[in-house]
């Protein structure tokens, strides 16, 4: 028998820490986070992070386990995710998935394998990324990856080097990784979801609230333990804002329009990924 575990998804401030804490007090349950970015330690306020009061005493892991300087690796990730969800089952608790990272819920639930990583060669194609541009890249990795660059966004940089480090170990197709929906537990999966106008509104307030609640003192604190240099967290939305304005590119006003519109895109890309997917149960 497959182990029984319930996924919440969806977009971005559409609710679903709230009722992923809702199924914890009902079904005895305890929460692994799916949100990338709560994973580093520090990114409170601009991830929404709940905080200890607001857990209502539901035991979550994965947050806060890695520095703001660790470049994220989905394979890290999907071994974590799985041995907390082994350990809730051990002790007789329903393991709760609850975020909005498709490829890292995917990554744990789907029987995705991934190839090996090399410094030297992912070292060399981020400094060609900075010197070129994503476009460039991009251009590079449709000659030796057609597939694999047809489903990436030419903007994507982290991606791309991704794809194109891939093809340079010998890895195969970047596109080769994605499994069929096809879970290796026995999955109920619900996804959240909001009218555009109804949602847009929300992200605009979360905007708001996250600077109300100090954003830019944390992107400070953050930046002297080596925000800079976080290959990921540094450009997670709102703190990639919020370092313009400390280089004077943006201003304050400038920096929250912007994190409000990098949102908006980012919530049509979450349910771009998520809408295939026949396993969700759409709420």
């Amino acid at each position: 028998m497959k182990l029984r575990v319930i996924v919440v998804v969806g977009p971005t401030a559409t609710g679903k820490s709230d009722l992923g804490i809702e199924l914890a007090h009902r079904m005895n349950g305890e929460i692994v986070n799916a949100d990338s970015m709560q994973l580093y330690q520090g990114m409170d306020v601009g991830t929404a992070k709940l905080t200890p009061d607001e857990r209502q005493g539901v035991v979550h892991h994965l947050l806060d386990i890695w520095p703001v300087t660790r470049t994220a690796s989905v394979a890290d990730y999907q071994t974590h995710a799985r041995a907390a969800i082994d350990d809730i089952a051990a002790r007789g608790n329903t393991p709760i998935l609850v975020g909005g990272s498709g490829l890292y819920i995917r990554a744990v639930i789907d029987d995705m394998r991934f190839p090996g990583t090399d410094a030297d060669v992912r070292a060399s194609l981020e400094t060609e990324l900075a010197a070129v541009g994503a476009p460039a890249m991009h251009a590079r990795l449709a000659a030796v990856d057609s597939a694999a660059a047809a489903t990436l966004l030419p903007t994507n940089g982290r991606k791309i080097v991704r794809a194109l480090e891939v093809a340079a170990i010998g890895g195969g197709s970047f596109t080769g990784l994605m499994p069929p929906y096809e879970s290796v537990y026995d999955a109920v999966i619900i996804g959240l979801d909001r009218p555009t106008a109804e949602l847009d509104e929300r992200l605009t307030q979360r905007v708001a609230t996250m600077w109300e609640r100090g954003l830019v003192d944390e992107v400070r604190k953050l930046e002297a333990v080596g925000l800079r240099d976080g290959v990921t967290a540094r450009r997670a939305l709102g703190y990639r804002q919020v370092l313009a304005m400390f280089d004077g590119v943006l201003s304050d006003e400038q920096a929250r329009a912007q994190t409000v519109q990098a949102t908006k895109r980012f919530v049509r890309r979450q349910r771009s990924w998520f809408r295939p997917d026949p396993r969700i149960n759409w709420l």
